[in-house]
């Protein structure tokens, strides 16, 4: 895929999966929403969680989003990134609040809907980072171009 191509893949999907390293060298992997910034992907996540653990020790992480069912349909973009953990509490709002808004456009919420997601969102945020990951290496692939 193209830079700009990765770009929109990335703002297409918003399920990624986040490989860190776990303290037996062998990697943890886990699946989470997020929302792209370019090709920087920010997550919400539990500050006690395993993966949160183990970027305290090791900031590195291998991220994966893909898409498709078919072999000839398969497309995805695998990057390498180092990471952020995002502690403050407006920082943190603010990615759960940009990942409610992309559940609730998704979803099609009504504004009532949409506004209990905000008051979850800050409920949750009390216990949660955000985590920006900037990739330092990007791979794609798009199998549909070769048909």
């Amino acid at each position: 895929m193209t830079a700009a191509e990765v770009e929109a893949f990335l703002t297409e999907e918003h399920l990624v999966t986040v490989a860190t390293m776990g303290p037996s060298g062998r990697p943890h992997l886990m699946p989470l929403f997020y929302v792209a910034q370019g090709t920087d992907v920010l997550c919400f996540t539990y500050g006690a969680s395993q993966k949160v653990r183990n970027l305290r020790r090791d900031p590195r992480a291998t991220l994966q989003v893909e898409a498709g069912r078919r072999y000839d349909e398969l497309r995805g973009v695998m990057m390498e990134c180092d990471a952020e953990l995002l502690v403050d509490h407006e920082d943190v709002l603010d990615v759960g609040l940009a990942l409610a808004r992309g559940t609730a456009q998704r979803e099609a919420l009504d504004a009532e809907a949409a506004g209990r997601a905000r008051e979850v969102v800050a409920r949750q945020a009390t216990k949660r980072v955000a985590v920006r990951f900037r990739p330092t290496r990007i791979v794609s692939w798009d199998h549909r171009k070769a048909r």
